[in-house]
């Protein structure tokens, strides 16, 4: 492990003690339930102009394959413009609200794989997508080297130039008291692509990560989700239960400096550099051209 992919890991286990520490083990499928629900959309909705430059890269006969693609929030308009999506993802909470979204907007070219990436098994596709996934790989190179793999054509990784994850360090400070552990971002992963020998096309979206798709509509359901550790993007860190009354004391005093009121919600108040970042690349895993 060459010395990027040691600084990548050392970021990763740093933010994962602080939260052991704060908020004990993890639940069997944290990304299932309400955030499963909350991280829905409706796959036939007006493309965003992040989305439209992402399918830009889609042609009509590709297989796609969406890594940790969640409850199909990306993968699944894409459906629409390709041969076929396959959603790689090993929360079950996900794959069933991706069932329930494909099902209802009548995509039949969509399947779930309910598997951790780096334990899946012959996984073949065009285009190997993973968006806002590497904030959670501890073993970042082996999960790169198996999207090279798995890609005949191309590699894309979206993250945040403020990575989500990370967007909630100033309401974690003041619930926490102490300064929040940032997870390995664009910054961390980009120098590891080098050092692999990748040398990607990095391209700024018009818009941050998500948007203004699903923000919280009144400062009560702001709270709440806060509140109860659900961790959308658009909405707060994890807080953590048992931190609920304490937390929504705090952050109700802090709101005005927390939020902004917009006309789809309440958005969390972000520099600029929060915009999403796409990280592509010609796959070498079948005969690609880094570049």
């Amino acid at each position: 492990m060459g010395i990027a992919a040691e600084v990548y890991t050392a970021c990763f286990d740093a933010r994962s003690r602080q939260y052991d520490r704060i908020f004990g083990q993890e639940p069997a499928d944290r990304w299932g339930g309400e955030i499963a629900q909350r991280l829905s959309a409706d796959p036939r909705r007006t493309p965003s102009p992040n989305l439209e430059v992402i399918a830009a890269y889609i042609t009509t006969d590709d297989t796609v394959i969406d890594v940790g693609g969640g409850a199909g929030r990306l993968s699944l308009p894409l459906a629409l413009r390709c041969c076929e999506v396959v959603n790689v993802d090993g929360s079950a909470g996900m794959g069933e609200a991706f069932a329930t979204s494909a099902r209802d907007a009548g995509i039949a070219n969509a399947r779930f794989i309910h598997s951790d990436w780096l334990k899946a098994g012959g996984v073949q596709g065009d285009v190997c997508i993973a968006a806002h996934v590497t904030y959670f790989v501890r073993e970042i190179v082996p999960f790169v080297q198996k999207l090279e793999q798995a890609a005949k054509r191309r590699v894309m990784i979206l993250v945040g130039g403020v990575a989500p994850p990370n967007q909630g360090a100033e309401p974690f400070r003041l619930v926490h008291g102490e300064e929040q552990a940032p997870v390995p971002a664009h910054r961390e992963l980009l120098p590891v692509l080098w050092q692999m020998g990748i040398l990607p096309d990095v391209r700024v979206l018009p818009e941050m990560a998500f948007s203004e798709r699903g923000l919280p509509r009144t400062k009560e359901e702001a709270l709440r989700l806060s509140g109860q550790g659900v961790t959308p993007a658009w909405a707060l860190p994890r807080l953590g239960l048992g931190f609920e009354e304490r937390a929504q004391r705090i952050l109700e005093a802090h709101f005005d400096e927390l939020f902004q009121e917009t006309p789809g919600g309440f958005r969390r108040r972000l520099p600029q550099d929060a915009r999403e970042l796409l990280i592509t690349w010609e796959s070498r895993g079948k005969g690609g051209s880094a570049g």
